[in-house]
């Protein structure tokens, strides 16, 4: 099981940025990745999740129209990009890794990726 996100910077108001999550052989009964993020001084916050069985997917009001999920051919790497950045997407973004089903709750995932920096700043 290897499990690496990758991604993140600054970047302008308006602009695009694209994180990226590997997930090799999922755990048995995992098959669900997901992105939240955490704000200064905020909770940790759903964003997307993506169901690698059948891509299933489900976004946060928030980021509906702006961000798309995605997964490789191979089902290896998830793509979280990002467009439309605003000021209030700033914040550390985590890629995560739950059992079968979309689900908005941190208490359903069990793995964890380091965290990447998201900042948008004029």
């Amino acid at each position: 099981f290897q499990f690496e996100q990758s991604g993140g910077g600054l970047v302008q108001p308006g602009g695009s940025l694209r994180l990226s999550c590997l997930v090799s052989e999922f755990p048995r009964g995992y098959s669900t990745v997901a992105w939240f993020r955490q704000g200064p001084g905020q909770a940790r916050e759903f964003v997307v999740c993506i169901n690698s069985d059948d891509g299933t997917t489900s976004y946060a009001d928030a980021v509906k129209g702006r961000f798309t999920v995605s997964r490789d051919n191979a089902g290896d790497t998830v793509f979280l990009q990002m467009n439309s950045l605003t000021l209030e997407d700033t914040a550390v973004y985590y890629c995560a890794v739950g059992r079968k089903g979309c689900s908005m709750s941190k208490i359903d995932y069990a793995y964890w990726g380091q965290g990447a920096q998201v900042t948008v700043s004029s």
